[in-house]
């Protein structure tokens, strides 16, 4: 017999054990029974089987698998599963797809195989009345009234003030005595482009640091279990941007009744509510609220991403910098600063004096928002002269860099579509009312039209190999179709400003010993920051 006590303590164990067993054949159970859950709503008409994968636990699927994970949960399921596999994500079943040929069938069958389904979460904060929410006719008529907004002549006004914000922004960068943490730099610089340029607002530097961090806790919650609860990353997304609108709205109003009276287009906005008229489509002031969100939207979070990486490979790679650079001074666009003469024998002063007319002309031309020198901020010490969308295009070079930088590190890694209808891609079934998350990234990396794919190398996009050409969908940074990205030429445009004004002006150094990781998810962008020094190349 066990003494008393013993006994007592060998049945509390056994009881602990028991639970222990119990709560986990309980868990082993609800698993069970939630991956049965969507294997029942498979298609019955259709004879071809779900793709591979696994929902995960029940309600949150694998989301916190994808968010602690990043860009290793997609790849290491890829490898498992193959290219179309299954998962639960933010609170839907999805199908996650890779490839070329699969991204063309649901890129081309927007309104008909697809409709395009960002997350809840996403749908919520952003509005219903945006270009990413809408489908159908209302689509059509969102990306009509924008159109004109990124047209060629609309980017021609935005491009000498976008110069002045990022000869602005790197002369911050050079002032600074310490390293820069690059990502949050480029926020700032473009949360700066999209309100100013687009916008057209004009605001105390105090507000607009204050706006920029209520923008950066709308980005930090677009992606959220969508869960409106007290704290929620759903509800901190939704009052971020009711303090958005409510700062707007006074704004728009005033830039309604400014263009009654006043046909001159300054910015995106004036164009936008221009071309609203010309379709007969007058916008609500909530209407323009949402978009003028979206505006600062598209232009922040991707195009910060994307100017990021574009300085983590000039530090990665010194020979591509000195190629660009060749290509600027036979330009006219930089000069060695050792030197008194430019490529064409002209002496370096006289070529500053006619840039600086070149300048004056573009600066008389481009409206009135330039920036003036602001007290207590420091002077751009850039001779860069003043851009124009005719010399941006001669840069071939400096356009088979900014490519490579989209094909290595695309900002979005992918995009999202819910099934109108059951269809097919590599031998399964995708039920209709299934989300589908298309890759972008993982399609840029197993791409068999891209030579070394692991590599860096501008020269891909060169008129000698032009390897993207052969195969329409293995490249695809801004989306395709109709869903295309509406402001992909003004992110290009911002890419390529800032790397001649960089070349141009200053020089960088990494100040830590190794290069940073980089999250994928939900954006691009490197694990604690990417630190750089940058000095002036010419002091004045």
């Amino acid at each position: 017999m066990f003494p008393l006590p013993q006994f007592g303590v060998l049945s509390a164990l056994a009881t602990a054990l028991t639970s222990v067993l119990s709560a986990l054949l309980l868990l082993a159970l609800t698993r069970q029974l939630w991956s049965l859950r969507w294997s029942l709503t498979r298609d019955k008409e259709s004879s071809l089987p779900l793709p591979k994968g696994s929902m995960g636990w029940p309600l949150i699927g694998e989301t916190f698998h994808w968010l602690f994970q990043g860009s290793n949960f997609h790849i290491s399921r890829r490898e498992r599963h193959g290219n179309v596999f299954k998962t639960h994500l933010l609170g839907k079943p999805v199908i996650r797809v890779t490839g070329s040929e699969n991204i063309r069938k649901i890129l081309l069958g927007e309104h008909s195989l697809v409709c395009t389904q960002w997350p809840q979460s996403t749908r919520i904060i952003l509005g219903p009345n945006t270009l990413v929410n809408s489908i159908g006719d209302l689509h059509k008529r969102n990306r009509k009234i924008l159109a004109k907004v990124f047209s060629r002549g609309a980017l021609e006004s935005y491009l000498p003030r976008v110069q002045d914000v990022v000869k602005s922004e790197i002369a911050k960068w050079c002032s600074e005595p310490g390293a820069i943490d690059v990502y949050s730099a480029a926020k700032s610089m473009t949360f700066r482009i999209a309100v100013r340029v687009l916008l057209g607002l004009r605001m105390e530097e105090e507000r607009i640091v204050y706006l920029a961090q209520i923008f950066e806790q709308l980005m930090n919650n677009l992606f959220s279990l969508p869960i409106d609860a007290p704290f929620s990353g759903l509800r901190k997304g939704i009052k971020a941007r009711e303090i958005l609108h409510a700062n707007m709205e006074k704004i728009i109003q005033e830039k309604i009744e400014r263009q009654l009276a006043d046909e001159e287009f300054h910015d995106a906005f004036d164009y936008m509510l221009s071309s609203s008229k010309e379709h007969c489509q007058q916008l609500n002031i909530q209407e323009l609220k949402e978009t003028a969100v979206e505006l600062i939207f598209a232009a922040h979070s991707t195009t910060a991403s994307a100017s990021t990486s574009l300085i983590l490979q000039f530090l990665r790679h010194p020979a591509v910098v000195e190629r660009a650079r060749t290509e600027l001074e036979a330009e006219g666009l930089v000069y060695e600063s050792h030197s008194r003469h430019t490529p064409n024998g002209v002496t370096r002063e006289k070529a500053e004096d006619a840039a600086d007319k070149e300048t004056s002309r573009l600066l008389n031309e481009g409206g009135q928002n330039h920036q003036n020198p602001r007290d207590g901020f420091p002077q751009s010490q850039s001779r860069v002269p003043y851009l124009s969308l005719d010399k941006l295009s001669r840069l071939r070079y400096l356009d088979c860099v900014v490519k490579e930088v989209l094909r290595f590190l695309p900002p979005v890694s992918g995009g999202y579509r819910t099934a109108l209808q059951t269809f097919e891609l590599d031998g399964y079934q995708i039920p209709k009312g299934w989300s589908v998350m298309y890759s972008i990234r993982d399609t840029h990396e197993t791409a068999p039209v891209f030579q070394s794919p692991e590599l860096f190398d501008p020269d891909r996009f060169g008129p000698d190999r032009e390897e993207s050409r052969s195969a329409r969908f293995s490249y695809v940074p801004f989306g395709g179709g109709v869903r295309s990205c509406v402001g992909k030429e003004l992110a290009q445009m911002i890419l390529k400003t800032l790397a001649v004004e960089l070349i141009g002006t200053c020089k960088w150094t990494l100040a830590t010993e190794n290069f940073p990781k980089m999250q994928t998810v939900p954006i691009v962008h490197p694990v604690n920051g990417l630190h750089v020094n940058f000095t002036h190349n010419d002091p004045l």
